[in-house]
């Protein structure tokens, strides 16, 4: 008696495992579907972060409070 609940709840848990690694596998599959078939996202992507990068630079609180505008990095060359 003993050893039959033991096995119905091994099968239980595994059952549990199985539905949940079944329903990761779902949810991945399904955000692979979402990729662009060209590299104009991700350039664009890539450029917004090189200009988040100078702008965290160019007006951090020092460049803005601290020093002339000559100073900071808010006349540096935008590529």
């Amino acid at each position: 008696m003993f050893e039959e609940r033991e096995a119905i709840g091994l099968l239980v848990l595994f059952g549990i495992l199985g539905a949940i690694i079944l329903l990761l596998i779902v949810v991945l599959l399904r955000r692979g579907g979402n990729r662009t078939e060209n590299a104009d996202g991700l350039l664009i992507e890539q450029e917004a972060r090189v200009q988040a990068a100078q702008d965290r630079v160019s007006y951090n609180s020092f460049a803005v409070h601290n020093s002339p505008l000559t100073q900071s990095d808010s006349y540096q060359r935008r590529r």
